[in-house]
């Protein structure tokens, strides 16, 4: 499946970052600048511009634009894949999406919620965590050495039936709710993890091996 990578004027690593023929890379106003130090050209390059400034006099022409006001109701990574779900993708990779400013990590939170509504699988890659976001469905999570934070939390006012396996606490068929955070600090065990659930939204933090 081909992957809307989305990167963001955050906090931003490299890592996993792999664009393939085929996937649709968009630049969130400020989220140029990484891409530009590592040479990536985007195929859109979209927002208010309020952390850019002006945009670069030498960007290509292959690059399309999409400017909006500064006053609107929806921030700039909520705007990119608001057009990636729009131009037919349902995977979506989120860089430079986290750290930095809390708002805009649980508006990204919420935007990412959107999409997953929306049938699609979600990833926000940050310098010590990876955020998922899976809405009536099952993730597998990444390889972690064992004693790696996982968190599983709700979203939304409830999530039913949700079930984790490999990891240090299991649930099995539980409800999870926006008031209780039963499901923070978790961790791997070695052994092959996975979080389902079959009714609502959950969001899973996985941090790369702090214990």
């Amino acid at each position: 499946m081909d992957t809307c990578w989305i990167v963001g004027a955050g906090l931003f690593t490299k890592r996993d970052f792999a664009p393939k023929t085929g996937d649709l890379i968009i630049a969130a106003d400020g989220g140029l600048v990484p891409l530009r130090e590592m040479g990536v050209t985007p195929h859109l390059l979209l927002g208010d511009f309020d952390s850019l400034g002006p945009v670069p006099g030498d960007l290509p022409p292959a690059t399309e634009r999409l400017t909006f006001p500064v006053e609107k109701d929806d921030t700039d990574t909520g705007l990119a894949l608001r057009e990636g779900l729009r131009r037919g993708y349902r995977r979506f990779a989120l860089y430079g999406c986290g750290g930095g400013r809390l708002d805009h990590l649980f508006a990204n939170m919420q935007s990412m919620a959107c999409a997953a509504k929306q049938g699609a699988f979600l990833c926000l890659t940050d310098p010590e965590y990876d955020l998922y976001c899976i809405h009536n469905g099952e993730l597998v999570l990444p390889p972690r050495p064992a004693g790696t934070l996982a968190s599983v939390l709700c979203h939304g006012d409830k999530a039913e039936g949700v079930t984790i396996s490999g990891l240090q606490y299991s649930l099995k068929n539980e409800t999870l709710t926006s008031d209780y955070p039963v499901g923070v600090s978790n961790h791997y065990t070695g052994e092959t993890a996975k979080v389902s659930v079959e009714n609502g939204c959950i969001h899973i933090m996985v941090f790369l091996d702090r214990c």
